[in-house]
């Protein structure tokens, strides 16, 4: 199977327009576009029934006292985690392209709702915790939210999209499920998977 993100090659840097953050000379950060960018997929195995569309970075730090704080830096080494961005289950078998902004244009406070969105059904992405203490931001934000590392991290973040082709129409997956119970879910049911790697920051020393 193969995967296309319109705009954006494999190993390369993600456009600014479909970042949740992007550099702010003044503030560190400012609020991107967060679009979602155009996602399309063929050489579809025999067989399948529904997709699942997921983007996450395996380079978030374990440890986030010292996220974005002036004075600090986030070591290089320091052990990381996966951060989804984005989750989409029960994908029709009969499509095969995401259109740019059909899931996601624009930052939204407090998140977008979980559930049958425009194409497929939202996971909850990570800004849900991330954004917790926030009472301008806190909320459940599911479907598409774009990159938004930590402008003091000295590590280049990278952003994995993917396709999977499953032999089951549905998972099966209600309310505020997660990128983890989509993962545990698909198990077992993956017929082929095709990815795209991209990278991004927003600490001016490795832009």
């Amino acid at each position: 199977m193969k995967i296309t993100v319109s705009g954006i090659h494999n190993g390369q840097p993600i456009p600014e327009q479909f970042a949740f953050g992007v550099p702010n000379a003044d503030d560190r950060m400012s609020f991107g576009p967060n679009r979602n960018p155009e996602v399309s997929w063929d050489e579809v195995p025999e067989g399948t029934r529904s997709f699942v569309v997921i983007m996450f970075d395996p380079d978030v730090p374990s440890v986030a006292d010292d996220v974005n704080q002036e004075g600090k830096t986030i070591p290089k080494d320091l052990p990381r985690v996966d951060f989804f961005h984005w989750l989409l289950v029960d994908i029709p078998a009969d499509v095969r392209r995401i259109p740019e902004g059909e899931d996601s244009d624009g930052v939204i406070p407090k998140g977008k709702p979980v559930g049958a969105g425009p194409i497929g059904v939202r996971g909850v992405n990570n800004y849900t915790q991330f954004l917790a203490g926030n009472p301008d931001m806190a909320g459940t934000y599911a479907g598409y939210d774009g990159p938004c590392p930590p402008w003091n991290d000295e590590r280049l973040h990278h952003y994995h999209f993917e396709v999977h082709a499953l032999d089951v129409e549905s998972l099966g997956l209600s309310g505020e499920f997660d990128g983890e119970a989509v993962r545990k879910a698909m198990a077992g049911h993956v017929l082929a998977s095709a990815r795209v790697t991209v990278t991004y920051t927003l600490n001016p020393e490795l832009a």
